[in-house]
């Protein structure tokens, strides 16, 4: 009779840690999903950006300056692509910020306020920052449910013994950064 009840208790065991590990699992691919969805938009939001360029440049010939700090900030953010979370944040902040700075600078361009290029890629860039910001939150939700089950007991003895890790929130450090530009005319 006891081997039977060493038995049950052995299984149960076994079978509580089968269902931890597969709902650890799930939220692993989860978490991968949502950041592959942040992925997906940051990288639509620095391919408009060229186009962008090219139909403000006849425009704004002189803003030479605020043109190529898009262009680096562009850059910066594309090497940053393989970061972590924390790095990619931050090259995505400083790439908000110059595109900020350059739809300021084009208020004082009406002629370019009426390009149809202009307004297309500037509705394109809305979309975009709107669809970053709902891939952040479903990432975030998704990073906190499997930080949670990570740090959570009984199955953080099961997360470090299959060697599952907390992962990082997609946040941005400058308060200033966490404002979508202003895109509007």
């Amino acid at each position: 009779m006891f081997g039977w009840i060493v038995l049950a208790i052995i299984l149960v065991v076994a079978g509580y840690a089968v269902v931890v590990y597969n709902n650890l699992v799930r939220q692993r691919q989860l978490s991968k999903e949502g950041w592959s969805g942040i992925d997906v938009q940051l990288k639509r939001r620095t391919d408009l950006i060229p186009n962008l360029l090219e139909s403000v440049k006849g425009y704004m010939a002189h803003e030479r300056e605020t043109l190529e700090a898009v262009t680096a900030a562009r850059t910066a953010a594309q090497s940053a692509q393989n970061g972590t979370p924390e790095q990619r944040a931050q090259a995505e902040g400083v790439l908000s910020g110059a595109l900020g700075r350059l739809f300021a600078v084009a208020e004082a361009y009406p002629d370019l306020k009426a390009s149809q290029n202009f307004l297309q890629f500037q509705g394109e860039l809305s979309n975009t920052e709107n669809e970053i910001q709902l891939s952040r939150r479903y990432y975030n939700g998704t990073a906190r449910d499997l930080n949670t089950a990570v740090e959570s007991f009984p199955s953080n003895i099961f997360a470090n013994i299959f060697h599952f890790e907390k992962v990082q929130y997609f946040e941005l450090d400058n308060p200033a950064d966490r404002a979508v530009p202003t895109v509007k005319f």
